[in-house]
């Protein structure tokens, strides 16, 4: 989450992956990918600036978690290899662990 202030100076926090773009003609305007609409004081390069530390920030945490040994580096972020298991069952079939592709939904 970045923090960006209002026009009326209270500040809220709001998901940069939700950003779909940002307007400055003349107030910065966050606009949302669910059409929402934010005015903040910040200026677009600061918006910017604040969504590329934020990203930095959550790679770098990645990284360190990954070397202490908390995350496990085979599998960043909880992808899934295709793994072959046992035939737990006898009937000579071996089932796979094979990641679900993803793809855009059918409107």
């Amino acid at each position: 989450m970045i923090v960006v202030t209002r026009l009326n100076d209270s500040q809220f926090a709001i998901n940069p992956d939700l950003i779909e773009r940002i307007n400055s003609n003349p107030d910065t305007t966050l606009v949302m990918v669910d059409g929402a609409k934010y005015i903040v004081t910040e200026s677009m390069t600061e918006v910017i600036d604040r969504i590329l530390h934020y990203r930095a920030t959550v790679i770098a945490l990645t990284h360190e978690l990954s070397a202490s040994g908390r995350l496990p580096a085979s599998r960043p972020f909880g992808i899934v290899d295709a793994v072959e298991e046992e035939d737990e069952d006898g009937d000579g079939h071996v089932e796979l662990d094979i990641p679900v592709t993803l793809r855009p939904r059918k409107i």
